[in-house]
C-alpha cells in the first residue's frame, strides 16, 4: 500500500496580506496627525484615510464598516466596541472680541450669568449654565455657524477646547471654562473587527515600539 504523508502540524498558517486601506474616523476637532505620521512610517504597505465623523452618528458609522476605527467622542455605547479612553478637553467660552468676558483669563459659569447661551445641534457638552438665555432665533446646525453668530456679539458659545481652535476667527476669542465639563475623546472600534491593522493603530496611539506592537 502507498504511504500516505500526513500533513506537517508543525506548519502554520501563511499570515494574512496587509489590507490595502486603513480607515480612521476622527470627530472635529480630534488631532490624529502624530499617529497617522507614524502610520506612514510603520505601515507603508497600507494606506490611512481619514474619515470626518458626526459626533452624532459616529457609533452608526463604526457599526457599518465605514471606517475601521475611530476617535470618537465619549461617552458612546460601548455595545459590541472595544473602546480606548484617550484624553480629555478643556471646556471653553467663545465670545466676541469686544465682549467683556475677555478680561478674564479664565471664568466660571457664574461669570456667564446674563449671558445669551447659543447652543448648535451639533452640540457634544451639553453645559448648563444657570442665569443664562437662550437666543430669540433658532439654533445654528453646527458649531462653525454658531460661531458665526458669536462674533456679531449676539451671544456666547461652550466648546472644547479644540473646536474653538478650529473654527478660530479673527473676531472671536475664548477663555477656559474653569467648572464646565469636560469632553473626553476616545480610540474605539468593532470588537469582532480587530484587524491586524487595528491592532496596529492601537499599539500606535498607546506609544508601543514598532517591535512590541508586532509581538
Amino acid at each position: 500500500m502507498a504511504r500516505r504523508d500526513r500533513p506537517d502540524s508543525s506548519r502554520t498558517a501563511p499570515s494574512p496580506a496587509p489590507a490595502a486601506v486603513f480607515r480612521l474616523g476622527a470627530v472635529p476637532g480630534a488631532t490624529p496627525g502624530k499617529w497617522i505620521s507614524i502610520w506612514r512610517q510603520r505601515m507603508r504597505q497600507t494606506t490611512i484615510e481619514l474619515v470626518e465623523l458626526d459626533p452624532a452618528s459616529q457609533r452608526q458609522e463604526l457599526v457599518a464598516g465605514h471606517v475601521d476605527a475611530a476617535l470618537v467622542r465619549l461617552p458612546i455605547d460601548r455595545a459590541d466596541l472595544h473602546v480606548i479612553a484617550l484624553y480629555d478637553e478643556v471646556p471653553v467660552v467663545v465670545m466676541s472680541t469686544d465682549s467683556a468676558l475677555t478680561v478674564a483669563e479664565e471664568l466660571t459659569l457664574d461669570d456667564l450669568a446674563g449671558e445669551v447661551l447659543i447652543v448648535p445641534d451639533d452640540d457634544v457638552l451639553h453645559a448648563a449654565a444657570p442665569g443664562t438665555s437662550p437666543p430669540a432665533f433658532a439654533a445654528p446646525a453646527d458649531t462653525a455657524s454658531a460661531t458665526e453668530l458669536v462674533a456679531t456679539g449676539v451671544g456666547i458659545l461652550i466648546v472644547p477646547m479644540s473646536l474653538a481652535r478650529l473654527h478660530h476667527r479673527k473676531d472671536v476669542t475664548y477663555r477656559p471654562l474653569g467648572d464646565g465639563p469636560l469632553s473626553s475623546v476616545g480610540l474605539a472600534w468593532v470588537a469582532e473587527r480587530t484587524t491586524p491593522e487595528v491592532e496596529a493603530f492601537v499599539g500606535i496611539v498607546r506609544g508601543r515600539s514598532i517591535r512590541s506592537s508586532r509581538s
